[in-house]
């Protein structure tokens, strides 16, 4: 019988990670290959192909990918022929904006705010108003409507958002605006915020309704071109699923509909990835470290799952769609090392990126990086990726040299500081998800991935006292991996402000049903059955005159006086464990602080997908000298070591490696410092720790 395969892809700026998985063994296939950056489907197809033959053949049963095109869409600050319509007398919404000033206001006085994404005369107003129950205060004006419609046409605006005051507690002017927008320009892409993002907080509505106007017609494209080449060349009618910000998948042909819904695809993949992997080792307190090119996205993980969001943000942008609640610092293999003007070492954010990329790959980079850094110190082998790529060390240490002058040290010390500030760099990311939040880092396991992830990972668990470190199988593809373990996906949201000791019961179980029945219509158009599906109603609330609100998941059934009081009191616990105190017990009369506030009501459908299992190896003979490849000087605090280098694929449950060593496998290295023992668990994961008695 042929063996079939689930597919996961991941999409890099230098290289397209690619996983499959059979779905009858379990067995998984990893490989790599290089970007197509013109047509990313062509490297896709590669990706494919590749893998399949790795793995001796087999059938295609479905395909999941994880897409950056939304994100560099909106990183790249280019916004052309898009335009907004909104309510007369507001047009001004995105320059009133918020009140944040970065760094505060004491060290910004000449700060100025950014150009806003859509530039004042590309904004149109149309006499309409709501008032905040969805009533009709002025009736929409179709005739000014049809002159704005005709204007975007003589003016080549191809992308229009449309954010209307109160939109979400009444869609109908929005959907007049929509058809009026599409029967005199058929080709326009249209998003109007009633159904992007129903929630009150005006700036950011419109700012997010004008993000998935944008990324529309790309991502439909992008997708497309992916979907024709699986259909023409490699799987015709197979399912093809796109990864989703809030740790979901949607099919291709749905993600048009949603494009906003993909802006941190990548990224959330490695977090579940990671936390799929933490579960199968039995560690339910994780903090994740994915390590790219270009940067370091952290993830904090509770209980097998990480944080969700509506609160991100893609550059300066607010994007309030559901995403998992990761912090990213510009802190990765590709990260420059530079000289600030007082005289200081700087490692990041800007990245040599792929092109020209660091110096040692010999492609016209100019400027050291920290992946030049671990080649001269001896950290990284002469070839990557099992000798496809050969670097060149000459170039690295000519660069560190310059660089060290600048300085005064030589250029190995100047590698060894271009690494310590990387690994700060990348341990101030893990305190925001961590120290930041009042939780102790010490508490926890570092899951390090991506292609840069195990180089620093036991220089971070010293400097922040971490458990372990856990280094999985494949760190460079986790991220595809991680495609392979979630679910299809759908968020819906209402905003309902109401004091909880008013609260119209009636009122949240109408909003609860509508929104269950748009979940249960997308699973539906997904292929799934009634039985199959699940919904999870949650609810954001707060202490009356708070800004910003706290999720807490509804009891089952209908929300009346019982269920209503339990739900604010998982608020209460919720408030507490995140902030430290809650007014649970507080019983003074007229204080309106103590009261609680429900503002939104949101319910999410779910469509399960069968997940891997991952295969338990069978133990060593606890010699791990088997895996030594050869010996090779290493360089550790000033002081060269010689190293013993050892074959990943060699190693065997229960084998230990005694730091300083090195180990290698195809597309990433782990360094096991000295001081530190890398323990094969049953899954080949290593974990890494303090060796006994030792602490630095």
């Amino acid at each position: 019988m042929e063996r079939a395969f689930r597919i996961g892809i991941d999409t890099g700026g230098t290289f397209t990670d690619v996983v499959a998985l059979n779905e009858a063994t379990g067995e998984i296939v990893t490989t790599k290959t290089p970007t197509t950056v013109d047509d990313p489907s062509i490297g896709v197809a590669a990706g494919i192909r590749k893998v399949l033959d790795l793995a001796g053949g087999g059938t295609v049963t479905s395909v999941a990918h994880g897409t950056t095109v939304a994100t560099n869409a909106l990183l790249h600050e280019q916004f052309p022929a898009l335009g907004l319509v909104t309510t007369q007398g507001f047009r001004h919404v995105l320059e009133i904006a918020r009140q944040a000033v970065p760094k505060g206001y004491g060290n910004s006085y000449f700060w100025v705010k950014p150009e806003r994404i859509v530039p004042l005369h590309h904004v149109r107003e149309v006499p309409e108003r709501l008032d905040v129950a969805g009533g009709v205060v002025r009736p929409f004006d179709e005739a000014v409507a049809v002159e704005v419609a005709r204007w975007f046409v003589r003016h080549g605006i191809t992308n229009v958002g449309v954010s209307f005051i109160h939109a979400y507690a009444n869609p109908e002017h929005e959907r007049r605006m929509r058809a009026v927008l599409e029967r005199e320009s058929p080709s326009v892409h249209v998003s109007i915020s009633s159904e992007v993002l129903p929630e009150y907080r005006e700036y950011e509505r419109t700012v997010t309704t004008l993000v998935d106007a944008f990324v529309k017609s790309r991502v439909a494209v992008y997708v497309g071109s992916i979907q024709k080449k699986l259909d023409d060349e490699l799987a015709p009618a197979t399912p093809f699923y796109v990864m989703k910000s809030n740790g979901g998948v949607i099919s291709a042909h749905e993600v048009a509909r949603h494009p906003i819904t993909t802006v941190l695809s990548g990224p959330a993949a490695g977090a579940l990835g990671a936390s799929a992997v933490a579960a199968a080792a039995s560690i339910e307190r994780v903090l994740t470290a994915d390590v790219g090119g270009t940067s370091t996205d952290v993830c904090l993980v509770e209980g097998g799952a990480p944080e969700l969001t509506t609160e991100g943000a893609v550059g300066r942008f607010p994007v309030k769609v559901p995403m998992i609640d990761i912090v990213t610092v510009g802190s990765g293999g590709g990260s420059i090392a530079w000289i600030a003007r007082d005289g200081a070492l700087k490692v990041g954010p800007r990245s040599a990126g792929a092109d020209p990329g660091p110096m040692c790959y010999g492609r016209g980079g100019d400027e050291p990086t920290a992946t030049d850094a671990h080649l001269a110190l001896g950290r990284i082998p002469p070839r990557l990726l099992g000798g496809e790529i050969a670097l060149d060390r000459d170039a690295a240490e000519r660069g560190l040299a310059r660089i060290g002058h600048a300085i005064g040290l030589d250029p190995l010390r100047a590698a060894e500081g271009i690494l310590e500030i990387a690994a700060w760099n990348q341990a101030n990311a893990i305190r925001q998800v961590s120290v930041k939040r009042g939780l102790d880092p010490r508490d926890y396991t570092l899951v390090a991935f991506g292609g840069a992830g195990a180089l620093l990972a036991g220089r971070l668990l010293d400097l922040l006292s971490l458990r372990a470190a856990l280094i999985p199988v494949s760190p460079g593809n986790l991220s595809a991996l991680g495609l392979l373990v979630v679910d299809v996906k759908n968020d819906y949201v209402q905003t309902f402000v109401q004091r909880h000791d008013r609260l119209d019961h009636a009122a949240v179980n109408a909003h609860l049903t509508r929104l269950r029945e748009l979940a249960r219509e997308a699973l539906h158009r997904e292929g799934f059955t009634e039985d199959t599906m699940r919904f999870v109603r949650t609810a954001d609330m707060r202490y009356f005159g708070q800004a910003w609100e706290v999720r807490v998941e509804l009891p089952p059934g209908e929300i009346d006086g019982t269920t209503a009081a339990e739900t604010a009191a998982r608020f209460h616990d919720a408030h507490e464990k995140r902030f430290g105190y809650s007014y649970r017990d507080v019983r003074e009369p007229g204080v309106g602080r103590h009261v609680v506030e429900w503002v939104n009501v949101r319910v999410t459908g779910v469509g399960p997908i069968r997940r891997p299992c991952f295969v338990e190896r069978a133990s060593g003979d606890g010699r791990s000298e088997r895996a030594v490849t050869e010996q090779r000087p290493v360089r550790f605090e000033g002081a060269t070591r010689d190293c013993a280098v050892y074959a990943r694929d060699r190693l065997r449950p229960d084998d230990v490696v005694a730091g300083p060593a090195i180990i290698e496998e195809y597309g990433a290295t782990t360094v096991v410092f000295p001081g530190l023992g890398a323990r094969v668990d049953r899954s080949g994961n290593l974990l890494m720790t303090r060796a006994s008695g030792t602490h630095r």
